[in-house]
């Protein structure tokens, strides 16, 4: 089979702002008509577009690097209506052994905004199926991508990289199921109806709380909020009357003075009959009276502990990232064992055949010279022909077989191939020499 290059060719949130991003995002429907458009290109063999917020990757596996490359940075110029200066200035280029490592980091969440973060690899896998349903990928793609999705899980599972929460909204929730426990059985008001207040909203419905009430100084813009999380809008004055109900209480309003005093808080509880309440002050300036910690039952955190709390988090997370990029390692290994086995092993099967085909050949002339021999002895001589060409094809073999899990093992197969004048169907043979040149200047400019 004719050996096929791999590549990436992308931008993302560390390459480019985001007016250049929104230029190359694709919607569902146009990655699918994309995907073909690119499959089509010649030298592309299969195909991948990873679209999201923060990146847009182009995965493809081609007969000829050089050819490949130049198909999808014009399919992306065109796109973006980008020109080549913009195209140096904001995108990567990542091939063969780079490129696995990239998307295997990608499906890992290493190279994401949020180290660590768990939605990219639903992503990858979204990608994948899409170009598995649109037939624009092929058998290198298809093992490629599997194994990143098997490699995004293993990362997870074995360093818990996406257990500690690193954004203040998350953290918060987080912090009250510390408290709580199971946050199915509790009610939560949210004070203020703006991104953050948004943000803490779907991970509270993710935890499953019971009740939820928003109040804000605007009813309608609480009550668009409260209508996308099945809650309940109530006016700001309504706040202390209907506090008590509230298990967790997590405020981030505009206001420059505090809007929960002790006080209020007091009478709360003694509503609640001292049942503990969780408060948690994400505005600036703050929005809870700091004595509100001092009332019994009553934990209260505000951003300075949230953010110590985040920074403990990362730096647990960039300790795990390192355990990952171990087994990252080992996963490309693995990866580049097998794609190079691909062009390794028609090799080997060829050399097999040669050497049989001259076994039977000088066999059959040695026998035909040899009239008077029995069968057994002609069973000896069959046998001894054949040992001499399996020892001496044997080291060709174990050697090819080892070369095959190293960038360069395509070279070694065509030497191979051309010093043993081997026949492999789908494989052009080329001057060694020539071969070795190409292949180096690929890794040089590409790699």
């Amino acid at each position: 089979m004719e050996p096929l290059f791999i590549l990436v060719v992308g931008l993302n949130h560390k390459s480019a702002t985001v007016e250049i991003r929104e230029k190359l995002s694709f919607s569902e429907n146009e990655i699918c008509d994309a995907s073909i458009q690119l499959r089509e290109e010649k030298s592309i063999e299969g195909c991948c577009i990873l679209s999201t917020c923060n990146r847009t990757e182009i995965y493809a596996a081609c007969t000829d690097l050089e050819r490949g490359l130049a198909s999808v940075k014009k399919f992306l110029l065109d796109r973006g209506e980008l020109s080549s200066e913009e195209f140096s200035r904001y995108f990567y280029v990542h091939t063969l052994y780079d490129a696995i490592r990239h998307l295997f980091r990608v499906a890992s969440g290493l190279d994401s905004m949020v180290l660590g973060e768990t939605q990219i690899l639903g992503q990858v896998r979204t990608a994948y199926q899409r170009a598995c349903s649109e037939k624009v990928s092929n058998g290198i793609i298809n093992t490629w991508f599997q194994q990143a999705i098997t490699v995004g899980k293993r990362v997870r599972t074995e360093t818990g990289i996406d257990q500690l929460p690193v954004s203040t909204s998350y953290t918060a929730v987080e912090l009250a199921r510390q408290v709580f426990g199971d946050l199915s059985g509790c009610n939560a008001m949210v004070l203020g109806a703006g991104k953050m207040s948004e943000l803490t909203l779907k991970h509270l419905v993710a935890q499953g709380v019971q009740k939820i009430l928003i109040a804000n100084r605007s009813i309608e813009k609480a009550e668009e909020l409260a209508s996308r999380c099945d809650g309940e809008a109530i006016p700001f004055s309504q706040v202390y009357e209907r506090m008590s109900e509230a298990d967790i209480v997590i405020s981030c309003t505009a206001a420059t003075h505090y809007v929960i005093r002790r006080s209020f808080v007091e009478e709360v509880m003694d509503r609640r009959a001292q049942k503990p309440m969780f408060l948690i002050d994400i505005a600036v300036p703050r929005d809870i009276d700091p004595e509100v910690a001092q009332v019994s039952g009553v934990h209260l955190y505000d951003i300075d502990d949230l953010q110590n709390v985040i920074d403990q988090n990362l730096e647990a997370r960039r300790k795990a990232a390192i355990e990952a990029e171990n087994i990252i390692n080992k996963e490309i290994h693995q990866f580049l064992r097998w794609l190079n086995s691909l062009f390794v092993i028609p090799t080997i099967i060829a050399l097999k055949s040669k050497g049989n085909e001259i076994k039977e050949k000088e066999l059959n002339r040695a026998l035909s010279k040899l009239k008077n021999l029995s069968e057994k002895e002609k069973k000896v001589v069959s046998s001894l022909a054949s040992s001499i060409v399996n020892q001496l094809i044997h080291d060709p073999i174990t050697q090819i077989r080892q070369y095959a899990a190293m960038p360069e093992g395509h070279l070694y197969s065509e030497i191979l191939q051309n010093l043993f004048c081997l026949d492999v169907p789908g494989q052009r043979q080329k001057h060694v020499g020539h071969r070795k040149q190409e292949y180096v200047e690929k890794i040089r400019c590409h790699g």
